[in-house]
């Protein structure tokens, strides 16, 4: 496996893994694709993609607000038959080690449903394993989405302290608004 990160849109590549977010994100909290494009713009984005030999297996995109430091995980998705080997917490580690390379982000911060789902519970128990922490004190809702959320973080520097859930909630909110202005 190789990995591959690429700071603005490159159609080529994104025609390449547009299956694996369809595939996970479509039905499922997926963000428009001219909504994507705009992150770029707007938010300091980053496309990752894991790769065996050339055939992409994974992909996650990442994107920063303000300047926070913090490296928000906004999708992360490996393809179904590539699961259960691994690949996804290596994955998670190539994307801690790039955050680190940086000297800039103290922490990783993303976002899980907060629902009694298998499904959930499967996703919060390999987040846990790579090294996240639940935010467990607080729970969103947002205004345009059914489903409550908690956030998970995974702090890179000892020095500095775990975010809240509500101050993790300002980053997320924040960059999701960011990622739609200037779309309609």
């Amino acid at each position: 496996m190789h990995f591959l990160t690429i700071a603005e849109w490159d159609e080529g590549i994104w025609q390449k893994v547009r299956s694996i977010y369809q595939e996970a994100f479509a039905n499922h909290g997926g963000k428009p694709e001219k909504v994507i494009r705009n992150m770029f713009i707007r938010c300091n984005c980053h496309l990752h993609v894991v790769l065996n030999r050339d055939f992409p297996v994974g992909m996650a995109i990442t994107g920063e607000i303000n300047s926070s430091k913090v490296l928000i995980i906004d999708y992360f998705a490996i393809i179904p038959n590539y699961r259960g080997q691994g690949i996804g917490k290596e994955f998670v580690q190539y994307l801690k080690t790039w955050a680190n390379q940086h000297e800039y982000y103290h922490s990783l911060l993303l976002e899980v449903e907060n629902d009694q789902t298998k499904e959930t519970s499967n996703r919060i128990t390999f987040w846990e394993r790579c090294g996240f922490t639940l935010l467990k004190n607080y729970i969103h809702h947002y205004i345009w989405v059914p489903e409550p959320y908690q956030a998970m973080t995974l702090m890179l520097q000892d020095s500095i302290p775990l975010l809240r859930g509500e101050e993790a909630f300002k980053y997320i909110s924040a960059f999701h608004r960011k990622s739609f202005q200037g779309t309609n």
